[in-house]
């Protein structure tokens, strides 16, 4: 059985049979003569068949060379598909990102980042994971995801690149709004009944610590994972919240308002992350930089 070849002495063999002259072949590919003679003589060995019948003047194929030909024709052009297809991968240009990002930032500031992104990127696939922050964060430890666009992570083992600081506002039903002054403090709280989000979610560890610099102790009447579900108790008169302005607009409504929290400096820093340990897929770098420069220009 004949030994086997490599791509290189092919692709030469090829190209000595389209020319039929081993000095132009070796102008074109940039290798000396007496070196593309060594190599089309080791490959005939490495055949055991003569491929050239070559004189002074001519250089014609063999039989063998002919059979030889167009199996030669359709490796090199598989190669080269083949390596075409996986240099998009290795630009960023093809691949899968999978995305975790809380509900109010996939409702808000992420589609049309997203839009902008596949434009640039069409054989990108994107998968998109909703969640509760703590969630999120353990999804990246356990790499069910690539990228997390949340408030800050819990540990120094994930990169974060912060993009805009959320303010948080009081949300009350239609009818509070007429003892509602432009501004509202913390301890409007006390006095009234508190509808908490779920112990895992990054809004609760804002209340929670707003509450708590504002020396206010408060017992939730609700607690609930979806803004929807904060937002019809609202509605009903059941209570009042404190939640991120990114989240508003996932609850607009006229029978809702919204006013400035003043007293305690609480904030939700928002940004991109990634586990500091492990490679990023070129795609997923590649939506990491344009959701940066996007969400940076969005929010200046």
């Amino acid at each position: 059985m004949p030994r086997r070849p490599s791509l290189n002495s092919l692709r030469l063999f090829m190209q000595i049979a389209y020319n039929r002259s081993f000095s132009e072949t070796g102008r074109i590919a940039n290798v000396s003569q007496p070196a593309l003679s060594r190599t089309i003589r080791i490959l005939e060995e490495e055949l055991g068949v003569r491929l050239f019948d070559r004189n002074s003047r001519n250089v014609s194929l063999t039989s063998a060379g002919e059979a030889l030909l167009p199996i030669v024709e359709r490796l090199t052009a598989d190669f080269d598909h083949a390596f075409s297809e996986l240099s998009l991968t290795f630009s960023g240009d093809r691949g899968r990102v999978v995305i975790g990002t809380l509900p109010s930032i996939a409702a808000s500031i992420l589609p049309p980042i997203i839009a902008s992104f596949l434009a640039l990127h069409p054989q990108v696939e994107i998968i998109l994971n909703d969640n509760l922050s703590a969630t999120i964060y353990q999804q990246m430890h356990d790499r069910q995801i690539d990228l997390a666009i949340a408030g800050a992570p819990p540990d120094d083992e994930i990169r974060f690149d912060p993009v805009m600081e959320d303010t948080m506002l009081f949300v009350g039903p239609e009818d509070s709004s007429q003892e509602l002054g432009a501004t509202v403090e913390w301890s409007v709280f006390a006095t009234k009944p508190f509808i908490a989000m779920a112990q895992r979610s990054s809004v609760r560890g804002l209340t929670d610590r707003g509450l708590q610099q504002a020396g206010i102790t408060v017992t939730p009447h609700f607690e609930c994972t979806q803004l929807a579900t904060v937002a019809a108790l609202i509605e009903a008169g059941l209570g009042v919240t404190a939640l991120p302005k990114s989240t508003i607009p996932m609850i607009a409504s006229r029978r809702i308002v919204t006013r400035p929290l003043t007293g305690q400096s609480i904030e939700l820093r928002l940004g991109i992350a990634y586990d500091a340990n492990r490679t990023m897929a070129p795609a997923a770098d590649a939506f990491r930089r344009h959701f940066l420069a996007e969400a940076g220009a969005t929010t200046r």
